[in-house]
């Protein structure tokens, strides 16, 4: 099955390379290139694509925007595009629904991987960038003490290894590193991590990971809350496909 996607960014060299790259797969289209947020948004709703690759820093309408649109009303997933002066967005991307993150200076192989990841339905952030900013922009999100209750309460609905399936997922382990950490195949990983979003009503791994830091599970910079242990996790990656 071939990929669709369109292309958003202001800077025309930017975007046509990324076309280029991705119109060179056998299983990938570039059905239209946008030049700002609004063209892209309408472009999505035209041509009903898979995947929308979208430049944060946008004119009429930024990404996070056309972003938050895209996923609202539509099945096409988003993947952000940035580079690091913009790091400041990332949380706000991640709540108005992407499913990808990547630096504008990704490599053209992990081009291409990423947005066939995110076709397939699951979520990549670029490892540079992943846990460090979570756990910057999830701790300086202010959250009254009453809503720091309710959102540990949340977690309530989970068994103790689900749980700790979410502790893990928040320092960014793939399945495989899970599966070492836990004990257990990465099929029954999977089984776990797939009843820690039903029960919690999370979209993805990306969503896991905030949830992970947002009800204190957590702590900024990857720390488990109140127990001093670090949360570097095996490999020092980011978030991971959850295939992987």
């Amino acid at each position: 099955m071939t990929i669709r996607v369109v292309v958003a960014d202001d800077q025309e060299l930017v975007r046509s390379g990324f076309a280029m790259i991705l119109d060179a797969q056998d299983d990938i289209e570039v059905v239209a290139e946008a030049g700002d947020g609004a063209a892209a948004v309408a472009a999505v709703r035209s041509l009903a694509p898979d995947v929308a690759l979208l430049d944060i820093r946008m004119p009429v309408l930024d990404g996070i925007e056309a972003c938050r649109e895209i996923s609202g009303t539509s099945s096409c997933r988003t993947v952000m595009l940035t580079t690091f002066d913009s790091d400041e967005y990332v949380y706000e991307a991640l709540h108005a629904g992407a499913s990808g993150f990547l630096l504008k200076d990704v490599r053209r192989d992990d081009l291409v991987h990423a947005v066939r990841v995110v076709a397939a339905g699951e979520s990549l952030l670029a490892p540079s960038v992943a846990r460090r900013l979570i756990a910057e922009y999830t701790a300086a999100t202010a959250r009254p003490a009453a809503g720091e209750a309710l959102s540990a309460r949340r977690l309530e609905v989970l068994t103790a290894r689900e749980r700790e399936t979410l502790l893990h997922l928040g320092r960014g382990l793939s399945n495989a590193e899970l599966a070492a950490e836990l004990r257990v195949s990465e099929h029954t990983v999977k089984s776990h991590v797939g009843n820690v979003l039903s029960k919690l009503g999370l979209r993805d791994r990306i969503q896991a990971v905030i949830c992970a830091y947002e009800t204190g599970l957590v702590a900024a910079g990857g720390a488990v809350a109140g127990s001093g242990v670090s949360g570097a996790g095996a490999s020092g990656s980011g978030v991971s496909p959850s295939g992987e």
